[in-house]
């Protein structure tokens, strides 16, 4: 389970870092269009808004941020020998849940008995 677990992880760390690089790209040119412009587009029934964007690709990049920390961690984890133990009550962290979210620091029970 390691070397697949680590061969997984480094895959999502690769597409999570690429997306907070992308949605970082995408948002410097957002506020570069947005210095130029003196334009109400609060009232352009054409499209979009520059606020409305700057608020989806705000939370795009804090998405991909947050995922990137979570596979960072999990990857910590894995070189301390505590990857698949659930954080809360040491049991295995079932493979099939750890397939699905490969960054899981909780069983399914304990899970659901904390809320997360």
């Amino acid at each position: 389970m390691t070397l697949d677990a680590r061969a997984r992880l480094e895959q999502l760390r690769a597409q999570a870092a690429e997306r907070v690089e992308a949605t970082g790209v995408t948002l410097a040119e957002l506020m570069h269009d947005r210095e130029g412009s003196n334009d109400d587009d609060e009232h352009d029934p054409e499209g979009v808004t520059l606020s409305s964007e700057w608020s989806r690709l705000t939370g795009l990049a804090e998405a991909a941020a947050s995922e990137l920390q979570q596979v960072d961690d999990a990857v910590a984890r894995l070189d301390a020998g505590t990857y698949g133990a659930c954080a809360h009550c040491g049991r295995p962290i079932p493979e099939a849940r750890l397939e699905v979210r490969p960054f899981a620091t909780h069983c399914v029970a304990c899970a659901e008995k904390l809320g997360l």
